[in-house]
């Protein structure tokens, strides 16, 4: 590619080099031949008219006393013009007294129209030119000299210039071409070269390259000059960058191995006072269940349920810790299998209730297996929690294909909500509905756009109360997501 690259600049310069001398050479050889063909017109012009006017000189006694014998003698002088084809005297009736033609050939005179005011005049014609003179005689006009000359002379002198301007055109040619090669070492090269480091500057990624300045101190020099400079400064960038993302990359690593240990703790440390108050609170109700009143059975059970509310929110904590520090083990994921999986597994939890589930076929994206399970388990127990208040539901998973984009959903007809506050949807422990009337701890959600984020895509949702909601998602290429 570099070598095809080097041909092209050079050619282009050579091209352009010689292109310039020959429009130069041609401009100059069209100026020169106009000139010579101007010039040498105008002196076959004035050699015509001296010859015209010694011939009519010579025959006015001729046409007076009406003598064509002496007025061939006369044109017979003509004989020393190469350059004249044919020639006549006329009377002026226009009477042809005598003529005269260099082959032999006796010709019919066309005589042109001479305006009475001219003394003389010519016409040009394709290969030869047309003179007519008056004759006078003591101020009165008594007849006409005609002159036909050949114009074969100005063609042989054309040829001969046109094969002279082209031997010096091809000799100026071949001198350009052998400048050409050096102003292409002396600044072609340069340019050449330098076009080459940037190539493999952009292939390699090497930043310690440097391009060798030409000999000469010229603009090239400058602009090599330039470019090492460039090179040094992004060699500086990149180690700088590399300074900062190995520095943040430990900050990160330190970050998660304390999210970590902090989830461990949380945890252990947490779910031991819980478990106890639990248990504790289970014996009181065993032991002490039957000899206490109704009140104090009913604060025991909000004892337990409160501890059982903060067991589940620790571990929806932990499993939204789980999905940004847990690393990605990529591999073909059948989101639609995965959705009947969970969905079999919900509606033998609530058998009494009437759902009824749509799938698509087989969607196949690559991803983590275990976080995409978590993703579609979230959306799908959404959708059934939400779906819960209706005595019949319908719940679909599907996807969509729009202008080359890959859109997967999950919708209900549930009691869906206010489309004013869907941007508060994915965020953390934020609820669109009471406790009371749908149970949760506002997490999941959050899980949801965490995944989809850490495999490239985006999710939104749609929706309106009472009429269900549809949660959208994509999946890209799996990669690390900073949040």
């Amino acid at each position: 590619m570099a070598l095809k690259r080097t041909a092209s600049i050079s050619t282009r310069l050579t091209l352009m080099n010689m292109l310039v001398s020959g429009v130069a050479l041609l401009l100059a050889c069209a100026g020169f031949f106009t000139y010579d063909q101007i010039t040498f017109r105008q002196g076959l012009l004035r050699t015509l008219s001296a010859q015209a006017q010694i011939v009519g000189s010579n025959s006015v006694s001729a046409i007076l006393f009406n003598d064509p014998q002496a007025a061939s003698g006369t044109l017979s002088a003509l004989q020393s013009s190469p350059n004249i084809s044919a020639a006549g005297i006329i009377t002026s009736d226009g009477r042809a007294l005598a003529q005269y033609s260099r082959d032999g050939k006796s010709e019919i005179l066309n005589i042109p129209h001479l305006d009475e005011s001219k003394r003389e005049g010519y016409w040009l014609a394709r290969g030869y030119v047309i003179l007519i003179r008056r004759i006078v005689s003591e101020g009165k006009p008594i007849g006409f000299v005609y002159l036909r000359a050949s114009l074969a002379d100005i063609d042989r002198r054309l040829r001969r210039y046109a094969l002279i301007a082209f031997g010096v055109l091809l000799v100026s040619l071949i001198a350009a071409n052998a400048v050409s090669s050096t102003f292409r070492r002396s600044v072609a090269q340069p340019i050449i070269q330098l076009a080459e480091a940037a190539q493999r500057f952009s292939r390699d990624k090497n930043y310690a390259m440097r391009v060798s300045p030409p000999a000469e101190q010229n603009e090239m020099a400058v602009l090599v000059k330039s470019f090492n400079e460039m090179l040094n400064e992004l060699q500086k960038s990149h180690e700088e960058l590399e300074r900062r993302v190995a520095e943040r990359t430990r900050e990160l690593l330190s970050a998660n191995r304390e999210l970590e240990a902090f989830s461990y703790s949380v945890s252990h440390d947490l779910r031991g006072p819980l478990d106890a108050i639990n248990g504790f609170s289970y014996l009181m109700m065993q032991q002490f269940g039957p000899g206490i009143g109704t009140r104090q059975q009913e604060l025991l059970e909000n004892i337990r349920a409160s501890s059982r509310k903060m067991t589940d929110l620790i571990d929806d904590l932990l499993n939204l810790s789980r999905v940004n520090s847990s690393a990605m083990r990529t591999e073909t994921v059948d989101l639609s299998g995965t959705a009947r999986s969970i969905m079999e597994e919900l509606c033998a939890s609530s058998p009494e209730r009437k759902v009824e589930f749509i799938s698509a076929d087989k969607t196949e994206v690559i991803g983590d297996a275990r976080l995409l399970r978590i993703l579609m388990d979230n959306l799908l127990r959404n959708a059934w929690k939400y779906t819960s208040h209706h005595d019949r539901a319908r719940i679909e998973f599907g996807v969509i294909r729009e202008n080359g984009r890959i859109m997967h959903f999950v919708k209900d007809d549930g009691s869906g909500f206010d489309p004013r506050a869907a941007d508060r949807l994915f965020q953390p422990f934020q609820r669109l509905h009471s406790a009371a009337e749908f149970p949760g701890s506002g997490v999941g959600l959050a899980t949801v756009q965490r995944i989809v984020r850490r495999h490239g895509g985006e999710v939104w949702a749609t929706g309106e109360i009472e009429k269900g909601a549809t949660f959208y998602f994509t999946i890209n290429a799996p990669r690390d997501y900073a949040f």
